[in-house]
């Protein structure tokens, strides 16, 4: 499987318990969302491997998942820090308007005045809304992801067009 075919959804934590269970920070809408997915996808960059998803529990901190194969502490710790990915294929499409995180991250983000903010490196969860994390050559922003600050989403073009000035 490409990583291209593959939407992020999460990371390993680490090892939950003794006997092969895995802790996972999910990045979905509904904590227990992943476990819809009965093959995850774990790897970096261009290495991944399926993994059959077995059992999970909501936890207070993330979630707690059995993979098929990882039977022990020592397994479920060799997976810490690995991305947890499911098809692209198998993601119901998203509605007018919406966007999938993964689809955000990379974008370029530009403001009214053309300047270029830099590039989407991750989301955060707030509460309230989420927030778009961009890096570039003028620091770090934060630009909550709501209609007032994001103008457009423009995925074929790989940029978001923003009301959001240099000095905010």
């Amino acid at each position: 499987m490409r990583k291209e075919d593959l939407v992020l959804m999460g990371f390993v934590r680490g090892a939950f318990g003794i006997k092969g269970w895995v802790k996972v920070q999910a990045d979905t809408e509904y904590a227990d969302g992943l476990f819809d997915y009965p093959v995850w996808w774990l790897g970096k960059d261009d290495s991944w491997k399926p993994y059959t998803f077995e059992n999970g529990a909501v936890q207070p901190k993330g979630l707690s998942a059995k993979l098929q194969g990882v039977d022990d502490r020592d397994g479920a710790e060799a997976l810490r820090g690995l991305q947890v990915a499911v098809p692209r294929s198998e993601l119901p499409e998203a509605g007018e308007d919406e966007y999938y995180w993964s689809d955000l991250i990379g974008l370029s983000v530009v403001n009214q005045q053309g300047v270029v903010l830099g590039k989407v490196t991750e989301l955060m969860e707030t509460g309230a809304n989420d927030v778009l994390v961009v890096e570039g050559e003028h620091g770090q922003r934060l630009i909550p992801f709501v209609g007032q600050f994001v103008l457009n989403v423009n995925l074929a073009e790989a940029s978001i067009s923003v009301d959001w000035g240099l000095d905010y």
